[in-house]
């Protein structure tokens, strides 16, 4: 059985919690303790509260929103199911992101009174330019609009037309009342002129492919050296595929080598597949250490110091500035780098680039180029995504600044 992680975005109050707490009601995901837990807190209402089931913390519980990423996990007779329960409210945005770069697809919420809010098309950038192709937008609250078959049109068509420069595969639309039920594990009998998927549909049956290429790419975390006899190399596939025998290069050293045992879990094993944490033994003594990459035998690769990202930034202290310095980490591999430009910035209200100065507020997002100081190995984030990705890291505060995506090596 195969597993979907997908989010739920939008602004405050469009409904993100309720309509997980419905989707786990319906399909009798919840054990009788929870249950009874939300009843009692629901005592003092005339309706069941379901979005207690993710606004776990005292202070979500307390203001009616959302602050941490909530995870959930449930699942039918087909699949099952990672939720991540995304913050709506800007100061929260940094945890939206988190969500959106664990996601193969994501729920844009949106009040069917409101519209199209700010926070919407802020939601709906980020989780395009960090990793997530396939959107459904769910217009919720259609029970207080007169379940309007109108206004779901009206609001269909602004988000359409502002996805259109997002890189989006698939978009699926959906009216429903997660306070009720419509359209979200069975068909609503108030909008009979709604004649799609319910969302659990949309959910169990349709494809949601993530961005990872057939590449082979492992990175190194740490060396097992137990006894003088034993050399083993622990650390993750990011992608691809490598077998026992395969021919394989080191990146930055460029020596080359052949695998000559595959570990798992304390078990041999014949291959290593994307996402697994394996470790390899190499049949020869060669130059890997922390950060290093190990890739195809036969593949080039460059070591361009100059690269251009897409940046979010997320610091609320101080700005993205050109000439700045900081670290970046690429999962095990820290290094330093500096800011050399900032040409363009996203706006989320055109979904347009545009020219921009030498400085990026809190929450932005744009495009920068950045120097290293020694190379790394990057993928293009949009062909894959496991090793396209980074944070920058202040060097005086050692806090995370901002979350970027590699986009390619730049000639200098």
């Amino acid at each position: 059985m195969d597993i979907l992680r997908f989010l739920t975005a939008g602004s405050v109050d469009d409904g993100k919690s309720t309509l997980i707490g419905r989707l786990l009601y319906d399909t009798h995901n919840l054990l009788q303790d929870q249950l009874e837990a939300i009843r009692w807190a629901s005592r003092n209402k005339d309706f069941l509260d379901l979005s207690l089931i993710t606004d776990g913390l005292k202070a979500e519980r307390e203001q009616g929103i959302t602050i941490d990423v909530a995870y959930k996990y449930f699942q039918t007779a087909r699949r099952k199911f990672i939720i991540a329960d995304c913050p709506g409210h800007l100061q929260y945005t940094r945890n939206m992101i988190t969500g959106a770069t664990h996601s193969q697809l994501a729920l844009i919420l949106v009040d069917a009174r409101k519209g199209i809010q700010e926070q919407t098309k802020r939601h709906t950038a980020i989780c395009t330019k960090f990793g997530v192709q396939h959107l459904v937008l769910c217009v919720n609250k259609m029970d207080l609009v007169g379940f309007s078959e109108s206004v779901f049109q009206e609001i269909c068509a602004e988000y359409e037309s502002f996805v259109e420069h997002l890189p989006v595969k698939t978009i699926n639309f959906l009216p429903i009342s997660a306070f009720l039920g419509d359209n979200v594990a069975e068909h609503s009998q108030n909008m009979s002129w709604y004649k799609g998927k319910t969302l659990l549909e949309i959910l169990e049956n349709e494809n949601f492919p993530e961005n990872i290429s057939e590449q082979k790419r492992f990175q190194l975390q740490f060396v097992l050296r137990p006894h003088q006899d034993y050399r083993g190399f622990a650390g993750t596939m990011l992608s691809g595929t490598f077998r026992k025998g395969d021919k394989v290069k080191i990146f930055p050293s460029k020596a080359i080598t052949y695998i000559s045992h595959i570990e798992f879990s304390g078990k041999e094993i014949t291959e290593a597949k994307a996402g697994q944490a394996v470790t390899l033994l190499l049949q020869d003594e060669v130059p890997f250490s922390r950060g290093d990459m190990l890739v195809g035998g036969e593949e080039h690769f460059s070591e361009q110091l100059n690269i251009k990202v897409l940046l979010a930034w997320l610091d609320d202290t101080q700005t993205l500035q050109v000439g700045k310095k900081y670290f970046l980490q690429k999962g095990s591999k820290l290094v330093k780098c500096v800011v050399k430009a900032i040409p363009r910035k996203f706006n989320i209200h055109t979904a347009n680039y545009e020219t921009w100065d030498n400085f990026l507020h809190v929450n932005e997002i744009a495009e920068v180029h950045l120097r290293l100081a020694e190379p790394l190995h990057f993928d293009n984030f949009y062909q894959n995504a496991p090793n396209g990705n980074f944070i920058l890291i202040d060097e005086q505060s050692n806090q995370t600044t901002a979350a970027g995506v590699f986009e390619q090596y730049l000639e200098v």
